[in-house]
């Protein structure tokens, strides 16, 4: 029994249709998908960058921002890694999401509040490992834009189909 869904489950791609980068399964967001190899691998070339909006615990401070933006240790295979200095700032108000399909933890927890990274590495559960790392922990994680590639008004599960990737993330 697979718990588990895959693309196929969801839409009837074509063949060998596989995603460029990843989500890990409690973050949501834009997802990019190719048949072909080459451009996936352009797209996770450090030079594209990948935004985030990400709800973290408790009122984020200025002095966790700037360590956000100098880039911060975080364990990658169990060896200590500095990540590559990103763009971070608070939002000033919650984004415009769709709601999450399950609650994240009840308000009466204290408050939470919302920022940008962009980053243009992915190692394995980055961005929540730099939040912990700098003591604010990430509760939601909402990939919104690839490159030049926003989510927009995206639903979860709305599939659109691009002209040519290479051309509009300039790669």
């Amino acid at each position: 029994m697979k718990n588990k869904s895959l693309l196929g489950d969801f839409y009837d791609f074509p063949e060998n249709t596989m995603a460029i980068g990843r989500l890990d399964h409690d973050s949501e967001g834009l997802l990019l998908l190719t048949t072909d190899g080459m451009t996936s691998h352009k797209v996770r070339n450090k030079s594209i960058e990948k935004e985030y909006y990400v709800q973290v615990d408790g009122v984020i401070t200025q002095e966790a921002i700037l360590k956000l933006q100098e880039g911060v240790e975080i364990t990658v295979n169990g060896s200590k890694y500095l990540t590559l200095p990103c763009k971070a700032f608070a939002l000033s108000s919650e984004p415009d999401l769709p709601p999450r399909g399950k609650n994240i933890r009840h308000p009466k927890h204290g408050p939470t509040s919302w920022i940008s990274i962009t980053i243009c590495e992915g190692k394995k559960r980055q961005i929540r490992k730099m939040t912990a790392a700098v003591g604010f922990p990430t509760l939601r994680l909402v990939r919104v834009r690839i490159g030049e590639i926003y989510i927009n008004n995206l639903m979860p599960g709305d599939v659109e189909s691009l002209p040519n990737i290479e051309d509009v993330l300039n790669c």
